[in-house]
């Protein structure tokens, strides 16, 4: 179909919910992936692989493509799209081992540093490592960022500082994983840029994300009015072009097809350290790829056009 996509004649098989923590994102997500891609004129299939006879019928109905609207394990991480290759369904996104890297924010981190990507400096822990919080303390630092390594949306992550307080956290973060990842507290603007394409990937407009909160957590992310968007982000051209091009190189790194999202701390000194790749960006109301297309004069319904083309470029 290349280029010249037929919407009407492209059954869309839309894959939302799952088993993951992100469940009741990824449906939010599936409601406007939904509407946008019927304003292209994609007849629509909604399918949850929560739901046994939803499989079936991926399995067995008649679709041209998946569009996946799953966030977290199970539908970010290559579980999803090892089934898809399967069954010889294109969908859209990344691939198997790019999936699975992305989605393990621990093993990201070595590609960026092969690729000179700065990221902050960190400890990854399992429930047998021996170190302990002075250890951390001593290589990161007194003021440290505790998260999951293979969740998102910002589930359980912490910001704490002292000893006491990064124990208490990973002790928290054990009960949602089991590898810890704990970095370096780089204190700057929180910026994100989406990449879209296979071959020849662009960047879209920087995004600074200004929460409420703390720092871009759960919250700040999906309820209305719990961070602002600035759009393109208030940075000088240099900053601006430099911090593209390295999601661009984060893209590649990870061979990510189609569509990635990397976020960004640029710290009070003008260094920008990339902090995770997000395969499957949200594609709710608040949600920021949506944003960033507009800002580059792309409609939702043209952004999931485009989506479907690259899936099935690949």
């Amino acid at each position: 179909m290349g280029d010249c996509i037929e919407p009407q004649h492209c059954h869309v098989a839309l894959l939302v919910g799952g088993v993951s923590g992100e469940r009741e994102v990824s449906l939010a997500s599936g409601v406007g992936a939904r509407q946008a891609l019927e304003e292209a004129g994609f007849p629509v299939t909604v399918l949850d692989p929560a739901n046994k006879e939803d499989l079936k019928v991926l399995i067995d109905g008649k679709f041209d493509v998946a569009f996946i609207c799953l966030h977290g394990k199970f539908g970010e991480d290559g579980t999803l799209q090892g089934l898809l290759e399967m069954i010889g369904l294109p969908y859209i996104g990344s691939g198997v081992w790019s999936s699975a890297l992305a989605m393990d924010k621990a093993k990201s981190k070595i590609f960026y540093d092969l690729a000179g990507i700065s990221t902050p400096p960190s400890i990854t822990l399992t429930s047998t490592s021996s170190v302990k919080a002075v250890d951390i303390v001593g290589q990161l630092g007194n003021h440290c960022v505790v998260k999951p390594a293979t969740e998102g949306s910002a589930l359980g992550v912490f910001i704490v500082e002292g000893e006491d307080a990064i124990s208490e956290s990973i002790e928290k973060v054990f009960e949602l994983d089991n590898l810890v990842l704990i970095e370096r507290y780089i204190s700057g603007k929180e910026l994100t840029v989406a990449v879209i394409g296979n071959e020849n990937p662009e960047a879209l407009p920087i995004i600074e994300i200004v929460p409420v909160n703390e720092f871009y957590d759960y919250e700040s992310k999906y309820v209305p009015g719990a961070s602002q968007h600035l759009c393109p982000a208030p940075l000088s051209d240099e900053v601006t072009r430099r911090i593209q091009q390295m999601a661009v190189e984060a893209h590649g790194v990870l061979e990510c097809k189609g569509v990635s999202r990397s976020d960004f701390i640029l710290d009070d000194e003008g260094t920008s350290w990339i902090l995770e790749t997000n395969t499957i960006p949200g594609m709710t109301g608040t949600s920021l790829l949506p944003d960033a297309a507009r800002a580059a004069g792309i409609s939702f319904p043209e952004l999931c056009t485009m989506l479907v083309r690259f899936a099935l470029e690949k």
